[in-house]
């Protein structure tokens, strides 16, 4: 038996990887299918099952396309309605594979349809339980996301979680590994640790919601501070249980490699969003004029479908050489299939055309704290909440950057600002937004906060402004 977590940092999840005497299971698939279909030839096993924990809403799983490949059988726990061929298991349904067994365990709460699997070793010993969205490591799945489909509250739906979790998983003998479906940064829970595998014992002893004293407490913990989820989620699901346009027809469209002219004209014709995915670090410098800059080097995707409303918009993509495939598989990830090409030759191609070019208006810390005056200049702090309480410039304003499409309307365009996130990638996000919307009443710092907290400018833990920047 071999058990392979396959982590995806970027997403904050692990789909997983098992095989024993030959046959395979995969866990949670991720949308591209090719490093899958390798790993089977190269260990010589035939891929029995796809097992699905819920229908995901933070990315597009890679069940179809690896299913029509390997002709594997996808499985779904109970009351699961998929629109394709599946196995509809039903609670504690055993799955042979090789010299183990697979058990499915119903545990709805997440989602109605959650299930959780458990792995029974070669011995018969219970080894290791895949609990998808239900339990995570320092965190239970956020109760909140299936409350329309479900029909029920978010309080009804963490009612069945704690019910799920008192009478499935707590159980289960303590040396029992746990295996999540993501890890810190995911926005499918709100307390969750960076380690990505633990003992459930262990989990018993410090996970928070695992040790509230009544089911009305484990309700009012596990439902409380929940921010607003992203929109993309939606999409996601409906991908995932209706079906989706396969993964090599999306890379070849947005391999379509365009010149500068051919790229201004596909934008204009097709009103495509022109996604620079360039470091913050070299976007400020030049950039084709309304552009947004979501950089790779950070939460690229969660980002992207935090921001873009629409999962359809068509988008055209300006990326560093050879970092095409990646920016349209990892697009691709959260439902953004709609994309149309990509500039050849990147931005210096642009340059060299004679286009124009946009800049941003960028200065050092030092430059920030020799011009800084506390109490008559505005500062924007787009950090999350949580981070703004911890510590602040003395006086800024705190508006995060995943609620800019509500508070952006607020904005004097005649009020100079100045801008910060905590290291700048965030804030060039901002920017960008910020200039293609035509805002050009701003000063946007560079390393952000963690470079400001280097310089003198005062600062505090005392939150007396928590609105946003507002004439």
């Amino acid at each position: 038996m071999k058990i392979e977590q396959i982590y995806t940092g970027c997403l904050a999840q692990g789909a997983y990887y098992i095989t024993s005497n030959g046959e395979a299971a995969i866990i949670d698939p991720l949308r591209e299918t090719a490093a899958y279909i390798d790993r089977l030839i190269k260990d010589g096993v035939k891929l029995k099952y796809i097992f699905e924990t819920h229908f995901h809403a933070d990315f597009v799983s890679g069940h179809l396309d690896l299913s029509k490949k390997t002709g594997a059988a996808i499985v779904y726990g109970p009351t699961a309605k998929p629109a394709f061929e599946s196995i509809i298991a039903t609670d504690d349904q055993e799955f042979k594979l090789g010299d183990i067994i697979i058990k499915a365990l119903h545990t709805p709460g997440h989602t109605l349809e959650s299930t959780s699997y458990l792995l029974i070793d070669e011995t018969g010993k219970d080894h290791c339980i895949f609990s998808g969205d239900t339990l995570f490591l320092g965190d239970v799945g956020r109760p909140d996301l299936a409350q329309k489909a479900a029909n029920m509250t978010q309080e009804e739906l963490a009612g069945l979680l704690y019910e799920s979790l008192m009478n499935k998983i707590m159980p289960l003998a303590d040396d029992v590994i746990v295996y999540p479906a993501h890890g810190a940064g995911s926005a499918c829970g709100k307390n969750m640790m960076k380690e990505t595998v633990d003992s459930l014992g262990n989990q018993k002893k410090i996970n928070y919601a695992l040790n509230q004293p009544s089911k009305e407490a484990f309700v009012k913990a596990v439902t409380e501070g929940l921010l607003p989820p992203p929109g993309y989620f939606g999409y996601n699901v409906a991908m995932n249980k209706q079906g989706y346009e396969s993964f090599e027809n999306v890379l070849n469209n947005g391999m379509r490699a365009l010149t500068p002219d051919e790229f201004e004209i596909t934008a204009k014709n097709t009103e495509a969003l022109i996604l620079d995915t360039r470091s913050n670090t070299v976007f400020y410098k030049g950039f084709i004029p309304q552009s947004i800059n979501i950089g790779l080097d950070g939460d690229f995707a969660p980002w992207v479908g935090t921001l873009i409303i629409d999962v359809k918009q068509p988008i055209l993509i300006v990326a560093d050489y050879g970092k095409e495939e990646e920016t349209i598989t990892r697009l691709s990830r959260v439902g953004f299939d709609h994309i149309v090409g990509h500039l050849k030759g990147g931005f210096s191609a642009w340059l060299a055309s004679g286009k124009k070019a946009d800049v941003v208006d960028r200065i050092t810390p030092q430059q920030f704290a020799s011009n800084l005056q506390i109490g008559i200049d505005k500062v924007l702090d787009i950090r999350k909440a949580s981070e703004y309480a911890a510590e602040h410039i003395e006086d800024a304003f705190n508006s995060p950057l995943a609620s800019i499409n509500d508070w952006i309307k607020d904005i004097d365009p005649a009020e100079h600002f100045y801008m910060h996130c905590e290291g700048g990638y965030r804030s060039m996000i901002a920017s960008s937004i910020l200039q293609a919307r035509g805002y050009r009443n701003f000063t946007e710092v560079a390393g952000g906060f963690k470079a400001i907290s280097e310089t003198a400018i005062p600062r505090t833990d005392f939150i007396c402004q928590s609105k946003v920047l507002a004439s």
